[in-house]
């Protein structure tokens, strides 16, 4: 079954766009720069909207809720609602500060793992979507709040390290949208280690 709409979860305004819970639109936005995808608001879905039209294959929509990320999951609804998109066919693009940074992590279920913008597409879409799961971790102070440390911004070294993984990044979303969630995750799941100039 292949994928009809990616989210990629993050927070509106200036003050969130270089923190760590913003990866998931940094991303996105790189996805959409690559394939030339133009992003229109749509206030019907509170979000913004783009459609890659794939080689040989129906289209799928990329999706930007503009509803700050605990209610990530409204918008999302709505749009699966309006387009009869089934759960399954639903990527979310997030971070994660379980997974280092560098690493993917791609599975089909699961709990929300404290992340606010996967309990909120939980509760509106159901289990069920493709987790792309970006790492962000691990923590730099141990006892350190949650909330402090996604919602801080990367150091200059860590977003040394985003940019030169952003085609790994982009390397396996694009895997995952033309070969599928099976392949994906036996590609990308098993690195032990950050790899970003291989495949």
């Amino acid at each position: 079954m292949s994928i009809s709409l990616v989210a990629g979860l993050g927070n509106l305004g200036r003050e969130y766009a270089s923190t760590r819970h913003n990866l998931g639109w940094v991303l996105i936005d790189a996805f959409a720069h690559q394939h030339g995808l133009v992003w229109q608001y749509q206030s019907q879905f509170e979000a913004d909207v783009a459609r890659w039209d794939r080689p040989g294959g129906r289209p799928c929509y990329f999706l930007k809720p503009l509803t700050y990320m605990n209610e990530s999951g409204r918008s999302v609804a709505a749009f699966a609602r309006y387009y009869k998109i089934p759960v399954e066919e639903i990527t979310a693009l997030y971070d994660e500060f379980n997974i280092d940074l560098g690493l993917i992590k791609i599975s089909e279920s699961g709990s929300s793992g404290g992340h606010n913008g996967v309990a909120s597409l939980l509760r509106t879409v159901g289990d069920g979507f493709i987790r792309y799961r970006l790492g962000i971790g691990p923590k730099t102070t141990p006892h350190m709040d949650i909330k402090d440390f996604v919602l801080g911004k990367f150091t200059p070294s860590q977003q040394t390290l985003i940019t030169q993984t952003l085609d790994y990044y982009l390397k396996g979303l694009n895997l995952l949208l033309t070969s599928g969630v099976e392949q994906a995750m036996n590609t990308f799941n098993r690195r032990e280690n950050h790899e970003p100039d291989q495949p």
